[in-house]
């Protein structure tokens, strides 16, 4: 079956709404156009209609910030929110994509919870139970817990303000001499820390090589997942 066509003007006015991030409260006309590739004149026949609706409001010097609409809309989703739904497709796809354990781990007190997971089908791999209470001392994505929960000005050691430059924790054999961990924090729209995503296996297969592989599909992943979680 092929797939379905939309309809192009719509798909216009949405990439214009794209064009917002959380840290990005107005944009101009030049801006717009050069976030969506669209004509400036196209730009503002649409806008007619996306401030119709309340979707967009326009403010002095002809910037143009989101509308009420979408806030109701972000509203409606947020009571209706899943994090189950979200997070157990990605770990899926991120253990397919790595061929080891993906988990997502939250904070409760000192200690790190399994919230989900996902195992390959291979015969040797790490196992952890869904629920499973672990210490934060070791781990990647215990590390990743303690560092990203702290307040932002309070960086702690060298290598808590390493972890959370680059977003990435890495353990080999701490908890396990046999396991290898990677991790990176999943943070809200307000930059809440969420939980720690992590993939897991055994030592010998998490060489650097590896461990750079892991790396990039973490990062995307985790940037995949911020857009679809609020909180």
């Amino acid at each position: 079956m092929s797939e379905a066509k939309g309809v192009e003007a719509v798909e216009r006015a949405l990439s214009i709404l794209d064009c917002f991030e959380p840290d990005t409260t107005e944009l101009s006309l030049a801006e717009i156009a050069r976030h969506t590739g669209l004509y400036k004149s196209t730009i503002l026949r649409l806008a007619v209609s996306l401030e119709r609706f309340g979707y967009l409001v326009r403010g002095e010097g002809s910037r143009f910030r989101v509308g009420p609409t979408a806030w109701r809309l972000g509203a409606n989703y947020r009571q209706s929110f899943d994090l189950a739904a979200v997070i157990r497709p990605q770990l899926k796809q991120l253990s397919e994509a790595t061929n080891e354990t993906a988990s997502f781990y939250v904070k409760e007190g000192q200690h790190r919870v399994c919230l989900f997971r996902h195992e390959p089908p291979r015969a040797i791999r790490h196992t952890i139970q869904e629920g499973v209470s672990l210490p934060l001392v070791q781990g990647a994505s215990g590390k990743i817990l303690q560092i990203f929960a702290k307040i932002q000005q309070d960086y702690g050691t060298e290598e808590d303000a390493r972890v959370r430059s680059c977003g990435i924790a890495i353990s080999m054999g701490e908890r396990d001499v046999e396991v290898a961990a990677i991790a990176t924090p999943i943070l809200s729209t307000s930059g809440g820390l969420v939980g720690a995503l992590a993939v897991s296996g055994l030592i010998t297969r998490f060489g650097p090589d590896r461990q750079e592989e892991m790396t990039i599909l973490l990062k995307d992943y985790r940037k995949a997942l911020e857009k679809m979680i609020i909180c």
